[in-house]
This record gives structure tokens, C-alpha cells and sequence, in this order.
């Protein structure tokens, strides 16, 4: 059934969005903060600096005010980085009275209150979690723009909002499937862009397919384990939200966050890469949040403890591959 849905971020992501669920026959509402990137929209139809070559669909409607965007909104869509949900939101929140639900596809944790995104969401509109959604998968927005076949996962605490929202988005070759474990799937979408980033220093420090085997593999088990400790269940991580976004973030020529690491592992500083870019790389923010999560739930994630001091300290990547493998021997499973 044709829906009215707003969505709050006109990133390369809630472009590609914008587009597959006007190819569904709703009616859909594309909200973009920043006036420059506004503009860009109204004169090309799309952003050229994310998406090449991309124009959105006629029907879709485009604004800058946010009131607008919602007011007549069923449904709406957090499609902004993870760090701003709370502030965009919080802006929108006295005027969600016709939304009867909230799907989000930030990717990250909450710096500072190590929150994930429902947890945001619920905190600022009082919504229950019984209408709140996660969609998390791996799903470049670079390849569902060409009806690539795409698999993602929706995760709500409730069963029927999430086969709501499996039903809006399963639009054509984008498939969509349904987990209940919406602690999980958030984690595992979030925590995998640490690894990422460890698997595109590697690959920025010339190293091979059997290093980035290990740091995919290695790297699954320590977000497996804090998902564990902070209630999520071990098969999650196997699937769509962690093992398949993890993979194809870690390998992809589309991924910023493996690129953020190959620069790094190249020589080039942090700040330096973040001045140059355009679009966010979510797995340095929560690379922080990562690091305090693993020491609030005393979970080791080695890989993680790494990649923050490389980030945030100042360590060579060289040093932090020396280190990880010169870690106390263990058996492959423990907990």
C-alpha cells in the first residue's frame, strides 16, 4: 500500500532510498540540512559529488525545511550519519503526529552515550521500540542505484512494524529479509567499519589476501563477542547485518571506511583524510564508541584496541600489525 514517507538525509544512501521506494509507488519526501547540498539537489535532480551520474525520479519531492518534510510524513526514514540523528530528530520530533513509524539506516554509535540509533530515536520522539526499525545489510548505494541484486536485513522488537517495513522497502531486486534481534543488527552494522578499516590499512600497507582473511574472520568474532555481552544472539552476527555488510565493506572499492584505512596505511594523517572528503566515514567515530563499549563490558576486541590507537594515538600501522600478532596464543573459539 502507497505510503507518504519522509527521509531525513539526502546522502548518496537516502538518494538511492529515495529513489527505491518511489519505484514502490509512494510518495516520497527527500529532506537535505545543508543549503549548498540543497541547491546541488535542485539543479541536477541528484548530487554529482555522491553519486555520479544519478538523477532522482520527477516525483520525488525535494525541501530543506524539515517541517515540511514531516508533517504529513506515515512514515520517515533516518538516513543522516549516525552522529547528527539525535540533533535531526530532536528538530523533528514535535511534529511526527501522523508517523506511524520510524526506519533507520544510520550505521554507528552514539558517541559519548554509547547509544545505538533506536535507543536515539526512542529517547527523543518517545516513540516505543514497537515502531522503530533498523535496516542494515550490505547494500552500496553505488550498485542499488543500477538494481544491482541486494539483500538486507530489518530488524524491529516488533514482528509486525518489521514485515511493515520489509513489505515498503522489498522493492524490485532489493530484497528484504526480518530479524527480531534489533540490538544485534545494529551493533554488527556499526562495529563492522572498524574492521573495515583495519582491512584497508592492510591493503594501504601492501599486505594480502590471507591478512585481510584474518582480519574479516578475527575481526567477526570480537564484534560477536560485545554484541553477546550487550544481549544480542551469535547468529545475527552471521548473517546479512554482520557477516555479509562486514564482508563486503571490508573488500569493496566503494567503501570509505576501507579506504580511510589504506590512506592511513599509506602514510596519510587522519585529519588530513577527513578535511578531503566528502561523504562520512562512520567507522572512525565509532571506533571510539567501540573501544568504550569493549571497556565498559570488559569484552577484549584487539582488533578495535588497535585501530583506535592508530587513529587516536598516534601508533604506526606497521607497530599495530606487530602487536596483533604477537598476542598471547588462544584457541580460535572462547569467550
Amino acid at each position: 500500500m502507497a505510503e507518504r514517507i519522509a527521509i531525513l538525509g539526502a546522502g548518496s544512501w537516502g538518494m538511492a532510498l529515495a529513489r527505491l521506494l518511489d519505484a514502490g509507488g509512494n510518495s516520497v519526501c527527500l529532506w537535505e540540512f545543508d543549503n549548498a547540498e540543497y541547491r546541488t539537489l535542485l539543479k541536477h535532480r541528484g548530487n554529482p559529488n555522491r553519486l555520479k551520474g544519478f538523477q532522482l525520479p520527477e516525483a520525488v519531492e525535494l525541501t530543506n525545511d524539515i517541517f515540511r518534510a514531516v508533517t504529513e510524513a506515515e512514515l520517515l526514514v533516518m538516513a543522516t550519519p549516525s552522529q547528527h540523528v539525535r540533533s535531526v530528530i530532536s528538530s523533528a520530533a514535535e511534529h511526527l503526529g501522523s508517523v506511524r513509524g520510524i526506519v533507520n539506516v544510520a550505521k554507528g554509535v552514539e558517541t559519548r552515550s554509547l547509544k545505538r540509533m533506536s535507543e536515539v530515536i526512542a529517547e527523543e520522539t518517545g516513540f516505543p521500540y514497537s515502531r522503530i526499525a533498523t535496516l542494515s545489510g550490505p547494500s552500496h548505494a553505488e550498485e542499488v542505484i543500477l538494481d544491482m541484486p541486494t539483500t538486507v536485513v530489518v530488524a524491529s522488537e516488533s514482528d509486525s512494524f518489521a514485515h511493515e517495513a520489509q513489505h515498503t522497502f522489498s522493492v524490485g531486486s532489493f530484497r528484504v529479509y526480518v530479524c527480531d534481534d534489533l540490538t544485534g543488527v545494529e551493533l554488527a552494522g556499526s562495529l563492522k567499519n572498524i574492521i573495515a578499516i583495519a582491512t584497508g590499512i592492510a591493503d594501504g600497507l601492501n599486505m594480502g589476501d590471507n591478512t585481510k582473511g584474518a582480519l574479516i574472520t578475527r575481526g567477526l568474532a570480537e564484534m560477536t563477542r560485545l554484541g553477546l555481552a550487550m544481549g544480542a544472539r551469535a547468529e545475527t552476527f552471521a548473517g546479512l547485518s554482520g557477516l555479509g555488510d562486514l564482508f563486503t565493506t571490508s573488500t569493496s572499492r566503494h567503501s570509505r571506511n576501507r579506504m580511510v584505512g589504506e590512506r592511513i596505511g599509506r602514510g596519510e594523517k587522519l585529519v588530513d583524510i577527513i578535511a578531503d572528503m566528502i561523504m562520512v566515514a562512520e567507522g572512525v567515530e565509532t571506533t571510539r564508541s567501540g573501544q568504550d563499549l569493549a571497556q565498559l563490558h570488559c569484552v577484549e576486541m584487539p582488533i578495535t584496541n588497535e585501530i583506535y590507537q592508530v587513529l587516536f594515538r598516534g601508533k604506526p600501522p606497521s607497530e599495530a600489525v606487530v602487536d596483533l600478532m604477537g598476542r598471547k596464543l588462544k584457541a580460535e573459539i572462547w569467550r
